[in-house]
């Protein structure tokens, strides 16, 4: 039996957040120092599971298959294919950073009631989601998926409820009350999705005798297992509403800013960053893959919809005061991008989606953790708290640039890209949509170039002199960043040559075909 490399990718860090656990309250430091390293041999295990894919193969490789509940044809099945194992490497990247930026984030505190966090606790919850998001995107049993797609949700409640960002203008006792509100609002609206689509999983069962996600697209393609339009659109539903939850979508989009805001910087990533994106990619995998004409169905409501998200999330983020709030709208904005570049049926927008969701993970990464070293030494997120800060801090409000660059996709820098393909993409089938879209990318140069402008030029304030530049562990962080935003922007090759099979595949289980060029015949 071959080595199980994608169960080792996701059960390290599972285990590395059991022993991280249960470090003894006095070793802080060897809690952080053990989750760094786990984090870190993860991303090891990630690279190698990128350097053994191989785009040409099969669709899914690297597989592991044993039973698990065979009464109810639950198997244990993982598999991975050019978009998922893109996110695997993603996620795996990230979470060192994430950790390291967080260092000092679950210090005890003290305070007049002497509160005190368990340190242990913040580094092992990561490394949990972590867990749980990689395994989501190896999984090709649909039961399977679906357990930790909502078991994910408890690490992260406990992530944004009780660790929550230090900085609050209106004190301790309100900071909890809010902190409170963000993660019950954040558990209660993907609990409600999650359950929707258990409805709509055991409605699978019933109508194709298993989970396996391979069968059921194999039968479906070959005409073995046929579904009534009714049930196949209802079914469908039951997915896509809990995908779009979590990706997530207009309307269902009003607890991301809440989360982000009352979490601490690292953890704000996490969310849009990693957990997000398990939401636009199980679209791809699950919605398109196991419900091909219901998707197609679809397409215009969903098309609207994540053109309504990009305009409104873009103009709430022009008037956003708060900073975490902003690139929280930023983000609803981009995700509007990924899902039309998923719905518009074209090679083009799957692909640019596709890689739309490693860049916009990246750039997040980069603008956000970037936000919260800032964040953390003013001690406040509103906008209007800042200035001049490029004068004393010089390196912090170059790397700042970059990441609010990079977010309103300029040409060089990694999402610019991605953000092309989706609206090429978009504009081949869709035109008047594509059109429309456009606007998006001139409300994001808007509100990054203010909220640079805000805080980083003009006269220094008095609160911001002395303000330290980062720091050797920051620039750790942020440095690769902004390298692999350089690098992609100027070279995705290898990104795009891993996904654009696995694209192809999505497009032949939907049977749509990119739409050829009108050319008028020279006269």
């Amino acid at each position: 039996m071959s080595f199980p490399l994608l169960t080792a990718t996701a059960v390290l860090p599972a285990l590395g957040a059991i022993a991280t656990a249960a470090v003894p309250a006095a070793r802080r430091e060897a809690a952080k120092w053990l989750a760094l390293i786990v984090s870190l041999a993860t991303l090891v295990l990630a690279v190698i599971v990128l350097v053994r894919f191989d785009p040409d193969g099969d669709r899914y490789q690297l597989t592991e298959s044993h039973a698990w509940i065979a009464d109810f044809g639950v198997r244990y099945e993982l598999g991975v294919d050019g978009i998922g194992v893109a996110l695997v490497a993603l996620t795996a990247l990230l979470i060192p950073f994430i950790i390291l930026a967080g260092w000092h984030d679950a210090d005890p505190l003290e305070t007049g009631n002497k509160r005190w966090r368990p340190t242990q606790g913040f580094f092992a919850l990561i490394l949990a989601v972590e867990a749980m998001v990689i395994i989501s995107f190896e999984a090709t049993d649909v039961f399977l998926f679906y357990i930790f797609f909502e078991a994910m949700l408890i690490p992260m409640y406990f992530l944004i409820g009780g660790f929550g960002d230090r900085a609050h203008e209106h004190g301790e006792e309100t900071a909890s009350t809010q902190r409170s509100y963000a993660a019950v609002k954040f558990l209660l609206y993907n609990l409600v999705g999650g359950l929707i689509m258990l409805a709509a999983v055991i409605g699978l069962y019933v109508v194709a005798g298993n989970f396996s996600l391979q069968e059921i697209t194999e039968a479906r393609a070959n005409g073995s297992l046929e579904m009534a339009t009714s049930t196949e659109r209802w079914l469908f539903l039951g997915f896509f509403f809990a995908f779009a939850v979590k990706a997530p979508l207009w309307p269902l989009h009003t607890w991301l800013p809440n989360a982000m805001q009352e979490s601490t910087a690292p953890v704000a990533v996490l969310i849009t960053a990693v957990v997000d994106k398990v939401g636009t990619f199980a679209m791809l995998r699950f919605c398109l893959g196991l419900f091909p004409e219901a998707s197609k169905w679809a397409t215009p409501a969903i098309l609207v919809l994540a053109l309504i998200s990009i305009i409104y999330g873009a103009l709430l983020a022009v008037g956003q005061r708060d900073i975490k709030r902003l690139v929280a709208y930023a983000s609803i904005s981009h995700f509007g991008f990924i899902i039309l570049g998923i719905f518009a049926m074209t090679s083009q927008g799957q692909s640019g989606a596709t890689l739309y969701m490693v860049n916009h993970g990246i750039s997040t990464a980069a603008l956000m953790l970037v936000a919260g070293f800032l964040i953390s030494r003013r001690g406040s997120r509103l906008i209007a708290d800042y200035g001049g800060v490029q004068k004393v801090a010089p390196v912090l409000a170059g790397t700042f640039l970059i990441g609010g660059l990079a977010t309103l996709s300029l040409p060089g820098l990694a999402p610019f890209v991605s953000e092309f393909l989706v609206l090429v993409g978009t504009f081949a089938r869709y035109p008047v949509i594509g059109i429309i879209a456009t606007v998006g990318i001139v409300l994001a140069a808007l509100y990054v170039l203010v909220l640079y402008q805000r805080t980083m030029t003009g006269p220094v304030k008095a609160e911001v002199e002395g303000m330290p530049d980062l720091r050797v562990r920051e620039l750790v962080v942020v440095a690769p960043l902004v390298v692999l935003l350089i690098f992609l922007g100027v070279y995705p090759k290898p990104v795009t040559d891993i996904v654009n099979p696995a694209v192809e595949h999505t497009m032949s289980d939907v049977k749509q075909k990119d739409p050829q060029p009108e050319v008028e015949a020279a006269k």
